[in-house]
């Protein structure tokens, strides 16, 4: 898929990027290259898998990383309570060596996210949401599958991918990567978006909502997210779960008393939600409610 194709795509799926983006997606698409997505949670890293997957019209598969996580949960796992069955059925019908190479088999193999998307018949998608969550030995496992698409059952043996997935891999930085992942893969960093940019996502996103009201929203959104106080910055979609909140409740004109009455949909704890309460006018950072302009005047 081109560039322009790709755009029109993106475009279609109201997706807001920028030339770098659709540079990168469409060159590491080309290449059969996974891509590394770095950027702080809720910049919007899970979403561009989520676009890419309705693009390409192909399956999302998903895997969400976490501590702990193991070849079990990731890769494959055998059926246990349908080969002890088997066993006890066929026990004295098969000789030992015959029962033994049948309970693993594909009948007895249960796929996980990453064997799902290198054995599916029509590529998909693979999402490798987190990968900073998990630990530095399942990072290393998955070098065999982003190098070589491929990946490696003991009783079975290497299983090469039927199709080639487009692997995107997310990271919020909770923890360096290893140098060898990193080379294996395409690399993109998203910051939150500036002020034209969220305006732009609202638009798209919300297109019913009065346009004054998306610009207040979009220029409180930034304040909160340039105070040194707030610890969790609103996310792309908190901003739009607010806009989306107010809208609901007939709101036109964003005001201090509804930021506080609706700041639940934009902060979730409690500590960033006492850092709002302790500011003078979090909406516009000036001395009265009613600024028009949002300018703070000193």
């Amino acid at each position: 898929m081109d560039i322009q194709t790709l755009k029109e795509k993106m475009d279609q799926a109201r997706y807001i990027y920028d030339d770098t983006l659709v540079t990168v997606l469409a060159v590491a698409l080309q290449l059969g290259r996974p891509l590394l997505i770095e950027g702080a949670a809720g910049v919007g890293k899970t979403e561009i898998a989520k676009v890419m997957a309705t693009a390409l019209d192909r399956d999302l598969v998903r895997l969400q990383c976490y501590e702990g996580l193991d070849e079990s949960k990731a890769l494959y796992e055998w059926n246990y309570q349908k080969q002890l069955l088997s066993i006890q059925v066929n026990m004295g019908k098969k000789d030992e060596t015959s029962l033994t190479r049948s309970l693993f088999s594909d009948e007895y193999l249960l796929e996980r996210p990453l064997l799902q998307s290198i054995r599916s018949e029509r590529p998909v998608v693979l999402l490798i949401d987190e990968i900073d969550k998990a630990d530095e030995e399942f990072e290393a496992f998955l070098l065999e599958l982003l190098s070589e698409m491929q990946v490696t059952i003991p009783e079975v043996g290497t299983i090469k991918a039927k199709s080639l997935p487009f692997v995107v891999l997310t990271s919020n930085r909770t923890r360096p990567l290893s140098e060898a992942l990193r080379r294996r893969c395409a690399y993109l960093y998203i910051d939150y978006p500036d002020l034209e940019k969220e305006l732009s996502i609202l638009r798209a996103k919300l297109p019913h909502i009065d346009d004054k009201l998306c610009t207040q929203v979009a220029l409180a959104v930034h304040r909160l997210r340039s105070n040194e106080a707030i610890l969790k910055k609103p996310s792309i979609a908190e901003t739009l779960d607010w806009a989306a909140a107010l809208d609901a409740l007939g709101v036109r004109e964003l005001t201090v008393d509804v930021l506080r009455k609706t700041a639940g949909f934009l902060l979730k704890n409690n500590e960033d939600l006492s850092a709002l309460w302790e500011e003078h006018d979090p909406v516009t950072h000036c001395g009265h409610e009613g600024c028009p302009g949002g300018h703070h005047h000193g």
